[in-house]
């Protein structure tokens, strides 16, 4: 495992654009991928959020390259323990420092744990992590992590350089989402869902309306105090009712 503060240099101009452009999208996680993508070939990533007295929570993922494999990963960690012995993240906890951010890199043979290693990087193909890191006011450590899938080798010497280059504006942005998210009206939408459908439940209505937030199914199941397997079933319900059948078309049919 790999630390460093972040440099001082700018990430370039063309993917600052497209993570920028991105911002307060319902598709922000892909297409924030994308925009990575122009400077450090990343095959996945995922934003999450650890406590160290709660089960941490996954707030945007995404994957260009074959199935998303981030929410199998992400329950393992959590459903398992695992965040419990991550050391992987300690440099930035040392800091003690709110705000402190760092830049990390960890290959699957640097995973914490046995367990870490075998459950998540080789079961699903992993080879890699670059991560940028930054301790929160309230205890908590909010991570950034991009990763190079197996067939994909190692990151190379100007991708990490890259990587630190661009780790500034990738908390930037999603710091300001996760604001966006949060703070986004949800009246208006939901006086439409239910003139779509006046059979919507409470509960249906609150799945749909963070979907539509652009939370990710275990952000919806920690804002709710509901498990993951509860939200994907109200949000199935819903969709039944709605005549849906994937995200995209809830997207088009309920948002500007």
């Amino acid at each position: 495992m790999n630390a460093w503060s972040l440099p001082a240099t700018a990430p370039s101009p063309d993917t600052t654009a497209r993570m920028v452009a991105a911002l307060g999208r319902p598709g922000f996680a892909g297409e924030a991928l994308e925009a990575v993508n122009h400077s450090v070939a990343a095959g996945s990533w995922a934003v999450y959020q650890v406590w160290p007295d709660r089960a941490p929570v996954m707030h945007l993922s995404a994957c260009r390259l074959g199935p998303d494999v981030t929410h199998d990963c992400f329950a393992i960690y959590r459903d398992q323990g695992l965040y419990r012995r991550d050391r992987s993240f300690e440099a930035v906890r040392a800091s003690k420092r709110p705000g402190h951010a760092m830049v990390l890199r960890m290959h699957a043979n640097d995973a914490p744990s046995a367990d870490h290693r075998e459950a998540i990087y080789l079961r699903h193909g992993m080879l890699e992590r670059l991560s940028v890191a930054r301790l929160e006011a309230d205890g908590s450590l909010m991570a950034v992590n991009l990763y190079h899938h197996q067939h994909q080798g190692c990151f190379d010497p100007a991708e990490v350089e890259r990587f630190a280059a661009l780790a500034p504006l990738l908390l930037a942005c999603v710091t300001r989402q996760l604001q966006w998210q949060a703070q986004a009206p949800a009246t208006a939408v939901r006086e439409r869902l239910l003139a779509r459908c006046a059979a919507l439940t409470t509960r249906e209505l609150d799945v749909l309306e963070r979907l539509l937030q652009g939370l990710s199914y275990d952000g919806i199941a920690a804002d709710l105090g509901l498990s993951v397997a509860s939200v994907k079933t109200y949000r199935a319900r819903a969709f039944a009712r709605l005549g849906l059948h994937f995200k995209s078309e809830l997207f088009a049919a309920f948002l500007p």
